[in-house]
């Protein structure tokens, strides 16, 4: 196997799924009117007191878009499974690893990066000091990721089991709340001027980890979850 022939094979998966996400605009559209309509009842519901808003503005943020990512994170798989593509992709000569890391990123470029672009608005929704808005867009830029990669090995597992979606959530929410932690945990050190940088490295770390780890794990359960 060549080197051009995998970069080509991972270039070509890339650009079918963008290609596939992009004629399904409203899918990727869903995720943020989600988050959208989530922040904005936030002051209804609370009040417009913006000391109390500001306290809990990067919490809510955080896990209004965990919570946004997981309504497109059972559908990662879906439509290679109904047509047949994803067992081409496993017995295809490429490491199955490096191709399933192309879907996984094109996953969260389409759910994902919407989310990072529109958390300014978000926050400032919430009267979230403008100081802080850049550690927040960071924590959300290493905690996306991270949530997809961990999504990813999750739905591979289940991915011979038909809604989910449920069970999903109930397995990726343990796992989601060090990361949860750990980005509002800067976010909150940053509101009250200390030192941000410890959980922003924690969180790179754990990315690292995952995008070494997390490919791997995924090919294996999408393989013994087509033999099954």
């Amino acid at each position: 196997m060549s080197a051009p022939s995998l970069s080509k094979a991972c270039g070509a998966i890339l650009r079918r799924d963008l290609t596939l996400a992009w004629r399904r605009r409203g899918d990727m559209a869903m995720p943020v009117l989600y988050a959208l309509i989530v922040i904005t009842l936030f002051p209804f519901a609370l009040g417009p007191e913006d000391t109390l808003l500001q306290r809990i503005a990067g919490g809510v943020v955080l896990v209004t878009v965990l919570l946004a990512m997981l309504l497109a994170l059972d559908a990662m798989f879906r439509s290679d499974i109904e047509d047949g593509s994803l067992e081409q992709l496993v017995v295809s000569p490429q490491p199955l690893a490096m191709l399933l890391a192309m879907k996984i990123l094109a996953h969260w470029l389409t759910t994902a990066l919407p989310l990072i672009i529109i958390s300014p608005l978000l926050g400032g929704m919430l009267h979230l000091p403008a100081s802080v808005i850049p550690v927040l867009v960071l924590a959300l830029m290493l905690a996306t990721p991270l949530l997809s990669l961990l999504g990813a090995v999750l739905v591979a597992l289940t991915a011979g089991t038909r809604r989910s979606g449920m069970l999903l959530a109930l397995m990726l929410l343990p796992l989601c709340v060090p990361v949860v932690i750990f980005a509002a945990g800067a976010v909150a050190a940053a509101q009250q001027g200390l030192p941000w940088f410890a959980p922003i490295a924690w969180l790179g770390a754990g990315l690292v980890l995952a995008l070494v780890l997390a490919p791997l794990a995924c090919a294996i359960a999408l393989r013994i979850a087509l033999d099954a």
